[in-house]
């Protein structure tokens, strides 16, 4: 994958998935540019790029059309990723959470045409699908029915995008990612592989809900692939289409994620079984899609990935998982956001 003369936006670039991503595209040989707000504070996963010649970073707010449109000057091709991500998260802050992940996406979509933009991928997630009432894999026919303010607000951009896909004049593409898990710069430990992993790792007790539900799962660094894989592709293949990013080997319980955890740790870790948790999803993703249409193959499968958290946790690498949470999940907004906006947590909660 080669990027020429092409230049990137990545909108959010600065968080868990697009600090992996924006460094691929470097690698490959893209220009790069970042927008992100640095929402959770996480500007120091992505500043060490400063110093690349074919990289630069905006920070702002993509709802500002100002912010957006600069942005978008010289930019060839754009991956959104930004807004708040998870369940959590757009829980806690219902309202900003429609503000971002709504109608700041929203002006992103709306700021494209016109511009001689080749490819725009939008990231939404396999938490589209919901509550399933079989185990039968979901395909990109299937219906969706999320169970979120995220996925519902995830599903509603979807549509923006595909309802507007053969009136642009630029390539959009829909990925609804897996669960991602693997190493990033500003890494998350609030989501289930690596929350499970370093729970266990550190000797704590880990309390596991409704074991046996369904989910699938991909790295960061194939989810990255995925992206630059649409970015390669005939216009044809990708126009207006939507695909399942993953592998379907990758669909586990949470039990199964458990037993992978502990056969790397060889048994320990002390971890109790609950039913009745907060968090309703169960669903096996099919992604023959996107391997049969794309040639898309993931590079990396969830043990290994447990193997090399495991040595990181234990040469002390993330010794502040459990301490510095807002750097290292998405469930609270940074101090400097609420400051720079003038609101409170209590009016950014309300």
């Amino acid at each position: 994958m080669e990027g020429g003369d092409r230049k990137v936006l990545v909108v959010g670039g600065a968080g868990y998935v697009g600090n992996v991503l924006v460094r691929r595209l470097l690698e490959a040989g893209y220009g790069v540019r970042v927008l992100d707000r640095m929402i959770f504070d996480q500007g120091e996963a992505i500043a060490p790029l400063l110093e690349r010649d074919n990289f630069d970073l905006v920070y702002g707010d993509f709802r500002d059309k100002r912010v957006i449109d600069g942005a978008l000057d010289g930019i060839t091709d754009v991956a959104l990723l930004g807004g708040l991500v998870g369940d959590p998260i757009t829980k806690t802050y219902p309202m900003l959470s429609d503000a971002i992940n709504i109608e700041g996406c929203s002006a992103v979509i709306e700021a494209l045409d016109g511009r001689g933009i080749d490819r725009f991928v939008f990231t939404s997630t396999c938490s589209n699908y919901g509550l399933r009432a079989t185990d039968e894999m979901a395909t990109e026919e299937a219906d969706l029915s999320p169970v979120s303010l995220y996925a519902e607000q995830k599903v509603e951009i979807e549509k923006r995008i595909l309802g507007v896909a053969d009136s642009v004049d630029y390539t959009p593409t829909v990925l609804r990612i897996a669960t991602a898990y693997g190493l990033s710069p500003r890494m998350r430990f609030d989501l289930t592989i690596a929350e499970f992993a370093v729970t266990l790792a550190t000797g704590n007790e880990l309390v596991v809900y409704d074991a046996d539900t369904w989910r699938p799962y991909c790295h960061v660094s194939d989810i990255s692939k995925a992206i630059m894989t649409v970015f390669d592709a005939p216009a044809e293949m990708v126009a207006g289409d939507v695909f399942n990013t993953g592998h379907s080997d990758e669909n586990y319980t949470k039990r199964m994620v458990v037993d992978v955890v502990q056969e790397r740790l060889d048994g320990a870790g002390r971890v109790s079984y609950m039913e009745g948790g907060v968090d309703p999803r169960n669903y096996r993703v099919s992604f023959d899609k996107i391997a049969s249409a794309l040639g898309f193959e993931p590079d990396h499968r969830v043990p290994d990935f447990v193997d090399s958290l495991v040595t990181a946790v234990g040469a002390g690498a993330y010794g502040d998982y459990d301490t510095r949470t807002g750097f290292h999940t998405n469930h609270r907004i940074g101090d400097r956001y609420l400051v720079e906006s003038g609101v409170s947590e209590a009016e950014a909660t309300g």
